[in-house]
C-alpha cells in the first residue's frame, strides 16, 4: 500500500522555504516494521516508494507542483537505476537527500540517496518527463514556466554514460 500518511507529511514539509530547481532537499525517515522484508531489511520496493517522497518535496518546494497544476501537466519516471549498498533495518532512522542534476531536451535527471550516520546506503538516478496531452514538455519550457529560466548545468559524465548505455538497450525487449 502506498504510504499516504508519509506523502501527506512530505507535502506539508514541502511548504517550507522555497528552493531553486537545483537546490537539494533533505528529509528524515524511519524504517517502520511494515517497510521491512523477510530478510529484515528495508524492502527494495519500499525504497523506491520512499524516494518518491523526496521528489514530492523537491517538486513542492521548487514550485514545480504549482507549475504542473497551472499548465495541466503531469510528471512520470521514464527510467532509473538504483544501487543498494548498506542495510537499513527496522526502526533505523535515515536521511534522504534529493536533488535535480540537470536536464536535456526531453528529460529531467535527479539523484537521491539514503544516508545513515553519514554513509550512503542506497542511491538512485532518475530520469523523469513532464507530460501534456501533446506529449513530452521540453524541460526548458517547464523551468521557464517555473520562473527559473536558467540553463541546465552540464550533466556529469556518469549520467551521460548512463544515458548513452540506455540508448543501446533494445526496446521492446526480446523476452
Amino acid at each position: 500500500m502506498y504510504p499516504v500518511i508519509r506523502m501527506g507529511k512530505a507535502l506539508l514539509v514541502g511548504r517550507g522555504a522555497p528552493l531553486g530547481i537545483l537546490d537539494p532537499v533533505v528529509s528524515t525517515h524511519i524504517a517502520w516494521p511494515w517497510d521491512i522484508d523477510p530478510w529484515k531489511d528495508l524492502n527494495n520496493g519500499r525504497i523506491l516508494t520512499l524516494f518518491d517522497l523526496g521528489r514530492i518535496q523537491l517538486a513542492s518546494r521548487s514550485g514545480l507542483n504549482r507549475t504542473l497544476l497551472a499548465n495541466r501537466w503531469g510528471i512520470v519516471v521514464a527510467g532509473n537505476t538504483t544501487r543498494y549498498r548498506k542495510r537499513i533495518t527496522m526502526l533505523q532512522r535515515f536521511e534522504m537527500r534529493t536533488r535535480c542534476i540537470g536536464w536535456d531536451q526531453r528529460f529531467v535527471y535527479m539523484e537521491q540517496g539514503m544516508y545513515r550516520d553519514g554513509e550512503c546506503c542506497n542511491h538512485i538516478l532518475i530520469r523523469a518527463a513532464v507530460t501534456s496531452k501533446a506529449g513530452i514538455v521540453p524541460p526548458d519550457t517547464v523551468v521557464a514556466a517555473m520562473g527559473q529560466a536558467a540553463p541546465s548545468p552540464e550533466l556529469p559524465a556518469w549520467v551521460q554514460h548512463w544515458i548513452a548505455a540506455d540508448h543501446e538497450r533494445p526496446w521492446p525487449p526480446a523476452l
